[in-house]
């Protein structure tokens, strides 16, 4: 028996594997494209488009065109100089096939082809090809062109001439492997935005998106028939970053119209920084590094920072905005408001891992210390008029934070001396563990008594919110802590607010938002996303942030139930009951006349019959008989359209939302934290008119209205 366990816990050079060429990419995607999911998915045509956006950054490229394809190709042509087709001088293999076959095989490890480049580590073109089913690289170096096509990273043969040019450029075209991006496929928004913020980055050179895979048909006027074409997306524009700064403050109230753009050279590091400050309470801080967005910041968002605290600092000292025994303003004051785009260019970055989420060089803060430690504060001289409507502005941003930490501590010490309950309020669960207790925010008292009956106590806190929730968008945080809703939701989590939020006190790992499927509680629902947004988006970032999915519909036959989450279920079920009945689809001729409220909500579309001119609500009972008799057709059918979740009892509640069995949640994400940004403002902040030009804009594909 000893000597079988110790054969089979054995371990030998024969255990350790070797994996040659590309293996180790499609063995480990994840280790190279950061996942397999939807943005990995992605990261494979930006690896392709950085190595075009590098030519261009050296100069040698000036057109970059994305094409999407059918069968889930794409296409990246640039007109730069065209990867090298001549043979390696040691592995005398064409340096075509290098590029596209071998990890960390590329012109970028040393400053003679390329000054300045994204890609760094040579595996951006091999990665795309190692990921892909099918590749092909069209080399243009006049006078000839070259091909070499690629199957599953391995060529299909050596690198063929096949015409001749009179241009230069490469054509990239790959198919991903849907073996490996499950269930995956293209965004034309997330490419869209993407390449836009590049055409931003890199002045002069025009970008075009090309989507060829379902073409778009449109009557043409002169010849009055109908037409299939499709539209270019083209970007270009000649004010760099200042042109970014204006599109992200577009509809913003601002402080000031100077926007203030420096472009700088220091040791060898390009410095690039504008901004400009809103009337707004959050601050959006883009930072670029070689073009590629660092998404967590670096040392040039650190050096970025670090400066505008001390020259704003130094600013209202020396012309009298602070007074000599007032504190000076914190990093996050000088940041309210605050729109920044930060971009570096140099030699060797160092980044944190493939994706090149954080920029690590130690000199690119010192560069941009420098930078904005002579510019800004000359600019501050040069414009009286803007400093001191910035200063104004974040001098007003300090004293808030001075009155919001005293209503913070107020309402630490109000949940320490009542133990992180609200006794009456707050019905809590039993368990101490965090990773399996779970926070229902439920609307009104009504449905918060059902739940609370209804509820597994052990496992379960419920807690009714009065109303509608104060809308934090357009409220500083001292007056959000002095709402008593919002107060009792801050006490039940246990995590405290702004500095003193601590990620590890959560007291719920599940908070479930569940408001009733109408406007109200749609508005509720929306109140309290913001609430989470803009205050506790680490809540957010873990996946700590559900929204409950009730039922819309109850359908009875015969002493058996059934629940309905939206339309389409509805109908399966009412054809499920034809079926076992016997009886015929629906008569459409008799729907002509009767009036219908139509919808669409998260749980899906609905739709209620309403008779003789009455409200869906008014007419329940009597258009669930007319369901019955006339357009389902099915003897003892009746079917219920819930309004509200305190018109279920307590067991139909845990059956249908509470049951970790049989409940949906849709767990809250923000794929795109810039846009959200965007629409939280439109939607909820104190300008009217965007969101007048909003709601015009879409009140024709509105179905969710109750009237």
């Amino acid at each position: 028996m000893a000597n079988e366990e110790i054969k089979k816990d054995s371990y030998s050079a024969k255990d350790i594997q070797v994996l040659e060429g590309l293996e180790p990419v499609r063995k480990r995607p994840g280790m190279y494209i950061g996942s397999t999911g939807v943005d990995g998915l992605h990261h494979l045509i930006w690896e392709v488009f950085d190595n075009s956006l590098d030519e261009a950054m050296a100069g040698h490229a000036k057109n970059i065109e994305v094409a999407l394809l059918p069968d889930n190709k794409v296409r990246v042509t640039d007109d730069g100089r065209g990867i090298p087709t001549d043979p390696h001088p040691k592995l005398k293999k064409s340096a075509l096939e290098l590029a596209a076959t071998t990890l960390h095989a590329g012109g970028k490890f040393d400053s003679g082809a390329y000054k300045v480049s994204g890609g760094l580590h040579g595996v951006g073109l091999s990665v795309v090809n190692a990921l892909s089913t099918w590749m092909r690289a069209e080399v243009h170096r006049k006078p000839d062109v070259f091909v070499q096509e690629y199957k599953i990273g391995k060529p299909t043969g050596a690198v063929k001439k096949v015409g001749k040019t009179n241009k230069t450029g490469t054509v990239i075209t790959f198919q991903f492997d849907q073996t490996i991006f499950k269930d995956a496929n293209y965004d034309l928004t997330t490419i869209l935005n993407h390449l836009r913020q590049q055409a931003y980055l890199t002045k002069g050179v025009k970008i075009t998106v090309v989507d060829e895979r379902t073409p778009i048909k449109y009557l043409s006027n002169r010849q009055n028939k109908e037409i299939t074409q499709n539209f270019p997306y083209t970007f270009y524009f000649e004010g760099g970053i200042v042109s970014y700064v204006d599109f992200l403050n577009h509809g913003q109230e601002l402080k000031h119209k100077n926007i203030f753009y420096v472009g700088k050279d220091h040791q060898g590091i390009f410095v690039e920084i504008s901004l400009q400050y809103i009337e707004e309470l959050t601050s959006r801080e883009l930072a670029f590094a070689n073009n590629i967005h660092t998404i967590e910041g670096g040392t040039h968002i650190t050096g970025f920072r670090s400066s505008l605290t001390r020259i704003l600092n130094d600013y209202a000292r020396k012309n009298g905005f602070l007074k000599e025994k007032e504190d000076n303003l914190s990093g996050e004051d000088v940041r309210e408001g605050l729109t920044v785009v930060v971009s570096v260019k140099l030699k060797e970055p160092q980044f944190e891992g493939q994706t090149k989420a954080k920029l690590g060089t130690p000199d690119a803060r010192t560069a941009v210390e420098t930078v904005m430690n002579v510019e800004f504060s000359d600019w501050l001289e040069r414009n009286p008029n803007d400093a001191r409507a910035v200063l104004d502005k974040v001098i007003l941003a300090s004293k808030a934070r001075l009155a919001a930490k005293a209503a913070r501590e107020t309402v630490l010490r109000k949940g320490a001396l009542d133990g992180m309950t609200l006794p009456g309020k707050l019905a809590d669960c039993s368990t101490r563990d965090a990773s399996e207790s779970e926070l229902f925010l439920v609307e009104g008292e009504s449905a918060g008594g059902s739940s609370k009956q209804g509820r597994d106590r052990r496992t379960q806190a419920i807690l009714p919110l009065k109303g509608k929730i104060l809308n934090v968008e357009k409220a500083r945080i001292d007056k959000m802590l002095a709402h008593q809703e919002i107060r009792a939701l801050i006490i039940a989590l246990g995590t405290a607010i702004s500095e003193e939020f601590d990620l590890t006190k959560l007291r719920y790992h599940k908070i479930v938002i569940m408001t009733d499927a109408d406007v109200d509680g749609a508005h509720i629902r929306t109140l309290l996303l913001t609430l989470f947004y803009r205050y506790f988006p680490q809540l957010i970032e873990k996946g700590h942030l559900y929204i409950a999915q009730p039922p819309l519909y109850k359908i009875q036959k015969s002493g058996k139930q059934f629940y309905a989450y939206n339309e389409s279920e509805k109908e399966k079920i009412l054809d499920g009951l034809r079926t076992d009945a016997g009886v015929a689809s629906k008569d459409k001729s008799k729907k002509e006349t009767k009036s219908k409220a139509r919808g669409k909500d998260s749980g899906g579309d609905w739709e209620v019959t309403s008779l003789d001119g009455q409200s869906p609500a008014e007419s329940l009972e009597e258009a669930t008989e007319e369901v019955a008799e006339g357009e389902v057709k099915i003897s003892g059918v009746s079917i219920q359209r819930y309004k509200g979740l305190g018109e279920m009892n307590p067991s139909q509640l845990w059956e249908t939302t509470l049951d970790p069995q049989k409940r949906l949640l849709l767990q809250v994400n923000v794929s795109d934290a810039q846009d959200a940004d965007k629409i939280f403002d439109v939607l909820m902040g104190s300008e009217v008119m965007p969101r007048r030009k909003f709601i015009q804009t879409h009140a024709k594909s509105v179905q969710n209205l109750d009237i």
